[in-house]
């Protein structure tokens, strides 16, 4: 999946390369994404979702009237700016002109090669916020200590800035990696990494890196933090349990119990959809490590299905958060309410000046 146009092993027909105008149309034909009213519905829904609902979260979380702090907000308006940003680039201008338009100038390679880099830049980010957000949570319920020093507006503005910095980083050599399918008109069209690339042990690292950084460490840390904190929430309930119990004689409400609890869930929400969206990248991941050689036959081949499944889960989680604040967050809830009726209001107020 580090090509934005998926095609099979026998896409590629050399007697085509420097072919004029004639069989532009019979090349291009050749890389078109996998045709099919479920992608066409599919990913054109998600933009007309998507969009909408990321910038909704980021206007609601930047006035911060939800009643979170502002560390918290800093991480979630971070959150759904970069899934804002891989919906426009993998989805906008990727998936649907691919499918819609195939063969247009976004085809171009040096236009293909930039798409493939900012693609892989904002998914990155949006990853590793999400890690970072996680390892927010579990440092502020975890370590109470480090707590007041770490999990502040300035340290998670920091955090934010580096990690979309070095996602912006890494993720540049993939401009210069691609080489064209085809040349018509002396024009390169359509991307793949180039052939050369399979023989010199630094792309390997490199390709081994990329998949490990993005989403395997990912998947492993958020794991990692999440059991962390629930062995350490058990264990202060059950000791926070006894001694009100001890102290009172019978069960009362305890307040701050409660107010942690609607911070876990929105927290375990977030990483735990991340998780199940993600897990078919993995599988697939792990499948393709035991699978070289393998040739695709074609859109009904077993391995394409799953490879084009974990791209489908894999941009559907960059539009999931906004609901689970909406069903998490009863602030949230009230702010969504406000934001849908503001046209309604100005254009009641608007009203009597046009008598």
């Amino acid at each position: 999946m580090k090509v934005n146009y998926i095609k099979t092993p026998t896409d590629i027909d050399k007697s085509t390369i420097g072919v004029g105008n004639g069989s532009r149309a019979r090349s291009q034909k050749k890389h078109a994404p996998p045709r099919g009213l479920l992608y066409a519905i599919y990913y054109m829904a998600l933009a007309v979702i998507g969009v909408p609902v990321d910038i909704v979260a980021i206007v609601i979380l930047s006035r911060r009237n939800c009643g979170l702090s502002r560390c918290i907000s800093r991480y979630l308006v971070s959150m759904a700016a970069t899934d804002l940003l891989v919906i426009i680039t993998a989805v906008i201008l990727n998936r649907i002109p691919a499918i819609y338009f195939p063969g247009s100038y976004l085809s171009i390679t040096p236009v293909c090669s930039f798409s493939t880099a900012l693609i892989y830049a904002a998914r990155d980010s949006s990853v590793w916020l999400t890690v970072m957000f996680t390892f927010d949570r579990y440092v502020a319920i975890c370590w109470q200590k480090l707590k007041a020093k770490y999990c502040t507006h300035r340290t998670a503005g920091i955090v934010v800035s580096v990690v979309c910095t070095l996602g912006c980083v890494i993720n540049i050599p993939w401009y210069f990696l691609h080489e064209p399918i085809y040349v018509i008109d002396k024009v390169p069209w359509y991307c793949k990494p180039s052939s050369l690339l399979y023989s010199f042990l630094l792309w390997t690292i490199f390709d081994w890196t990329d998949r490990i950084l993005t989403p395997c460490l990912p998947f492993l840390l958020i794991l990692s933090f999440n059991t962390l904190t629930v062995r350490h929430i058990l264990a202060a309930s059950r000791a926070r349990r006894r001694l009100r119990n001890c102290h009172s004689g019978e069960k009362q409400s305890d307040p701050e119990m409660e107010s942690r609890r609607k911070s876990i869930v929105l927290l375990f929400a977030i990483s735990g959809c991340f998780i199940l969206l993600w897990m078919p990248y993995v599988v697939y991941f792990i499948l393709s490590r035991f699978q070289i050689g393998y040739t695709m036959n074609g859109y009904s081949d077993p391995i394409f299905i799953l490879m084009e499944s974990a791209n489908m889960f894999q941009m559907l989680s960059c539009c999931t958060n906004t609901f689970i604040y909406a069903v998490t967050q009863t602030k949230f809830r009230k702010e969504l309410k406000l934001l849908m009726k503001l046209p309604l209001n100005i254009s009641h107020s608007l009203a009597p000046s046009r008598k």
